[in-house]
């Protein structure tokens, strides 16, 4: 097959264009790398005007004319690589924002990927209309809008989440669905939210490249290495503020038996160089299922705290703490399981191994290319 891959927000895409091509087919990515991370893309689109004095002509030119350059620079680009967004057996869309715009723009690129291409798929990955409502709706236990809901948020500062539920998102929302052939999600997060929709196939879960990240025994457990990765943009909505709480207290409780790396804002990279050495890593809290920096830390073996709710569980069968720690948004309940591994580094140990199995058993890249081959060729 003749694949397009539109969007890329974790490498997510990248991994299913490797296990793709290792079954022989033809694959091509188009994306802009997703800000500051960087993500690779074989047709990649740079965003322009975002940052310093052109944000503030940006700012001045919608203001004057109603028209977001930005947008119009990326559907520029865009469309200056027609001919080779052409004739694919099958297109999928990460986002219904896979480019992070919306409106006229948005609808003039998934027009022109509908009518030139056989099928177009869409990927429940990453906040949209569907699962930002069931947030704000409170029908998940706990969601990325807690931290709005319990008050360390104000309305303004959680502007960019809130407004995928306005007329305009839910308009943009409605369009893109007209156009696609079906919608799976990518983790549990997503099964939630989308499972009564007519168009929703189920979940295939996260594709990772388990030959490409290898295995990291730990060979000396003297002084625990915890990493904690922040994305300043998501810092509330990832719990990293709870972390960090959770962390001061551990590092004062065990000065002598752990070291804690902290960063922020890191390309993709550096952030994979940065975490190498550590036991234990803290990716989020508000979540049910493993994202995909969860993923590839426990293919390497790491301790990840993470989303390991009773619905992740219950699908693949699992027992609590089996694979990794279920991160909940409560300091005390975290500093609880730290000191558990703190204190007992066989146990790490033990987690890291049965994670990078449970990986090559459920999320080897190869096994999930074919599952997204069989949904392309069925619909």
């Amino acid at each position: 097959m003749k694949i397009l891959l539109v969007g890329e927000y974790s490498r997510l895409h990248n991994s299913l264009k490797e296990g793709l091509q290792k079954l022989g087919h033809e694959v091509t990515i188009i994306a802009t790398g997703d800000y500051f991370k960087n993500f690779p893309a074989d047709i990649k689109l740079s965003r322009k005007y975002d940052t310093g004095f052109l944000k503030k002509i940006k700012v001045l030119f919608f203001i004057l004319f109603r028209i977001d350059i930005t947008q119009q620079a990326i559907t520029n680009q865009f469309f200056k690589h027609k001919n080779n967004l052409i004739g694919y057996d099958a297109v999928q869309l990460i986002n219904e924002r896979p480019f992070n715009i919306m409106g006229k723009n948005a609808y003039l690129i998934i027009d022109f990927l509908k009518k030139n291409n056989k099928t177009v798929h869409l990927l429940a990955c990453g906040t949209d209309y569907i699962s930002v409502k069931f947030a704000l709706d409170k029908k998940y236990r706990y969601s990325i809008l807690t931290p709005y809901f319990n008050g360390k948020i104000n309305k303004s500062a959680y502007r960019n989440i809130l407004n995928y539920t306005s007329e305009k998102s839910f308009q943009h929302h409605q369009e893109v669905f007209k156009k696609i052939d079906s919608v799976t999600a990518s983790d549990i997060d997503y099964v939630l939210p989308y499972q009564n929709h007519s168009k929703f196939l189920g979940l295939i879960p996260n594709p990772i490249n388990t030959e490409k990240l290898k295995f990291i025994p730990f060979t000396k457990l003297e002084k625990i290495i915890i990493f904690h990765g922040i994305n300043r943009n998501n810092y509330y909505k990832k719990g990293n503020d709870i972390f960090e709480k959770a962390l001061q207290k551990i590092k004062e409780k065990y000065s002598n038996k752990v070291e804690i790396l902290s960063v922020s804002n890191l390309p993709y990279s550096e952030y994979i160089e940065k975490y190498n050495q550590a036991h234990v890593l803290l990716d989020q809290i508000y979540a049910y299922d493993q994202g995909y920096n969860a993923l590839e830390a426990m293919a390497k073996g790491k301790v990840v705290f993470t989303g390991a709710e009773k619905e992740f569980l219950k699908y693949y069968n699992l027992q609590e703490n089996e694979v990794c720690i279920n991160a909940l948004p409560d300091i005390n309940y975290l500093i609880e399981k730290l000191s558990w591994l703190i204190e007992n580094p066989s146990e790490i140990k033990k987690i890291g191994e049965n994670a990078r199995k449970f990986i090559e058993e459920h999320h080897d890249y190869k096994k999930i290319a074919s599952k997204y081959i069989d949904i392309w060729m069925t619909n």
